[in-house]
């Protein structure tokens, strides 16, 4: 059961939610096809995708915590706050998997932007993704994060956002839906775990 709490806040992803976020995304890489991993990762492995988000710039890491009554603080990176009851639903499927944040909160989800790819023409493009952890799903988080992620990329130089979501999905289609996402294309078969293969259909945003 959920401890009773005040709000949500999203803020910028630091240093100290590094065993949180890992064991949130261990979760889909051990029990879903939501991500392509197949070995779960150590916080000292992870580590180098966290700090290649920092705090400003097209490439982000927002997390959303969970903040039990008096545990909020004043700090730099906030970036937004929300009513906990939020009810629309987030783009991930359901498990059972607990989280931590710091002491007196809950990570619940995070999102992210990051480079589509490594060649420097593709500098301007992103790609974003979203996880829940799977208490937390139908709860709105998902939207909240997006919105915060977007208003930040809204002051960088960046002029689309992409996402591939594993087939089928349908939680995730309705939240980029939410954000005009557009359907491109598919890829089929273009993944292979737990014994089958996956299709990847990808959603392109126009930003700038």
């Amino acid at each position: 059961m959920l401890p009773r709490c005040r709000e949500v806040q999203v803020r910028a992803g630091t240093e100290a939610d590094l065993p949180a976020l890992t064991e949130l995304y261990n979760h889909y890489v051990r029990e879903t096809p939501v991500t392509f991993d197949t070995e779960p990762f150590s916080p000292e492995r992870r580590r180098p995708w966290l700090l290649s988000h920092p705090q400003d710039g097209p490439h982000r890491l927002l997390v959303a915590q969970e903040t039990t009554e008096g545990a909020i603080t004043s700090q730099e990176g906030v970036i937004a706050s929300h009513a906990a009851h939020a009810r629309t639903a987030t783009a991930e499927a359901a498990g059972t998997a607990e989280t931590a944040g710091t002491a007196g909160t809950a990570l619940l989800e995070y999102a992210t932007s990051g480079p589509l790819r490594p060649k420097a023409a593709y500098a301007t493009s992103v790609e974003v993704s979203v996880y829940c952890a799977p208490r937390a799903v139908g709860r709105g988080i998902g939207t909240l994060l997006y919105q915060a992620l977007f208003d930040a990329l809204a002051h960088e130089d960046v002029h689309r956002a992409y996402a591939g979501i594993t087939q089928p999905n349908e939680a995730s289609a309705r939240l980029h839906a939410r954000f005009d996402f557009r359907r491109l294309g598919t890829y089929g078969e273009v993944g292979h775990k737990f014994g089958r293969y996956w299709d990847v259909a990808w959603y392109e945003k126009r930003l700038g």
